[in-house]
């Protein structure tokens, strides 16, 4: 079976856009509160739990598939072609997510290191909270200054406290929020002493972070190097012996490409999530701010 150049356009664009809605479907993203599990499907969950889509990855990943479609006239190359320009800058390139998850922490524990220091010279939690939000570290700027908003229209300050902890989502701001849910119960003794020690864990892990994101740039540069090369094989024969690729022309060429990409694809999934970063489970996990907050009396 030997495709015309239309029809594998249309094939590997099709295969194309399969493939990648369904990696669209299977990608995990993150969720910015648990819904209520009685009433809620896991469907819909898991619906919700979806980021918006990147067109113009999506676009570029389809772009990838058609050109190779077109130059190879194999369906499966094409459709490779694509999953793979959605699968490998995860893999082999930066690695923006751990960077992204570095800075919240730093950024928590200088925020709580703020707020320590604002107990001293102020009337209460409350005020030394709001004080903080003037200064807050850029990557959590937003949900200090939220939490701030909060207290000033009269919240309660474990019904704020609650919301600041879902909006943030991290295992680090959930032990520095339980310590402060403590105080505002009147729970904890020695805040100042709390706060400062969790600063200090909080620093330990970024430097921790560090340390296994070293480790992880060797893993990085194998997979560079084998993609590299693979690619490189491939894109000369295909340009310079054409003769030698003449086999997978056929139906039965085109199944034996698909395993092996296959085999390939596993591989680089295999690689990508040892590569994922694995936080602690969150202590605050279930919580959530309420749909009508208590207001305090002034």
């Amino acid at each position: 079976m030997v495709l015309t150049v239309p029809l594998a356009a249309l094939l590997g664009a099709g295969t194309a856009l399969g493939l990648v809605l369904l990696a669209l479907g299977l990608s995990p993203r993150d969720h910015d509160g648990p819904g209520d599990s009685n009433t809620e499907s896991r469907l819909s969950r898991l619906t919700s739990a979806r980021g918006p889509v990147d067109r113009r990855r999506v676009a570029l990943c389809l772009a990838v598939g058609v050109v190779v479609g077109v130059v190879t006239r194999w369906p499966v190359a094409a459709a490779l072609a694509a999953a793979g320009a959605w699968m490998l800058p995860q893999v082999i390139g930066p690695d923006r997510d751990h960077a992204r998850r570095v800075a919240r922490i730093e950024a928590i524990a200088t925020w709580t290191e703020a707020l320590r220091d604002n107990l001293s010279g102020a009337a209460g939690l409350e005020q030394a909270i709001t004080a903080s939000a003037i200064e807050a570290p850029e990557p959590i700027r937003d949900e200090v200054t939220r939490l701030a908003v909060r207290l000033q229209r009269s919240w309660r300050l474990r019904d704020a406290l609650r919301a600041f902890a879902a909006e943030l989502a991290d295992p680090t701001a959930d032990l520095v929020v339980a310590g402060l849910v403590m105080a505002a119960r009147g729970s904890a003794g020695q805040l100042g002493d709390v706060l400062g020690e969790l600063a200090a864990s909080a620093r330990a892990k970024v430097a921790s972070r560090h340390r296994i994101a070293a480790a992880r740039k060797r893993n990085r540069t194998s997979a560079r190097v084998i993609v590299g090369a693979t690619l490189t094989m491939a894109g000369l024969l295909a340009l310079l012996n054409r003769g030698y690729l003449a086999p997978f022309d056929t139906a039965t060429g085109q199944l034996v490409l698909l395993a092996a990409g296959g085999c390939f694809a596993a591989a680089f999934v295999w690689l990508g999530r040892l590569m994922r970063d694995r936080d602690t489970a969150r202590v605050l996990a279930g919580v959530a701010a309420p749909a009508e907050p208590e207001v305090v009396s002034r």
